[in-house]
């Protein structure tokens, strides 16, 4: 059986990475880092439409590697529905064959964080007076998607707890002797 997938997603500065480590390190698990991220600081420059797709292949590849390795869970650091709501957004479009490859990767759990954190610059993050919208454009996509979401907010190891339990109770379902967050 293929390992629980749970993505954390949502707007800029909204400590999905921090999260997504924690919850990894929590359970054990593999983590899977944001592949756009480290596009951007290899590419020096600022993204353009021209990079969805290399990015998109680089995301699926760095998550099958992932998925091979891990036993029953690993945790992503975003996924395609980002690509294709970044995209969208930024760029007015996205490729169809990303947005059927998101679908048909559609992860088990979303956790999707609110922008409820300080916003902190960075010199990539650019949405600090839209992180509502954003949040809303992550919202309806995964609705669309059909995906299982949970909302994840608060502040400090409230936020970190909140997370851990939803993942707990996805493992529970797969497997009645899943273990718990320790």
């Amino acid at each position: 059986m293929r390992p629980l997938r749970v993505v954390v997603t949502g707007s800029e500065c909204t400590g999905k990475t921090t999260l997504a480590r924690a919850l990894a390190k929590r359970f054990g698990a593999p983590w899977v880092p944001e592949f756009c991220r480290g596009w951007q600081d290899a590419k020096g420059a600022p993204l353009e439409a021209g990079d969805v797709a290399p990015i998109a292949r680089g995301q699926v590849a760095v998550a099958v590697a992932a998925e091979a390795a891990a036993r029953e869970l690993v945790v992503l650091d975003t996924d395609l529905l980002s690509t294709v709501v970044y995209a969208r957004h930024y760029y007015g479009a996205c490729p169809g064959w990303v947005e059927d490859a998101a679908r048909a990767r559609l992860a088990d759990l979303y956790l999707l964080c609110a922008p409820d954190l300080p916003w902190t610059a960075d010199g990539i993050r650019d949405r600090g007076k839209a992180r509502e919208e954003m949040h809303r454009l992550f919202a309806e996509e995964l609705a669309r998607a059909g995906a299982r979401v949970t909302p994840v907010s608060g502040l400090g190891p409230a936020r970190g707890d909140e997370a851990a339990a939803a993942v707990a109770r996805s493992l529970a379902r797969r497997s009645p002797g899943a273990r718990s967050a320790g």
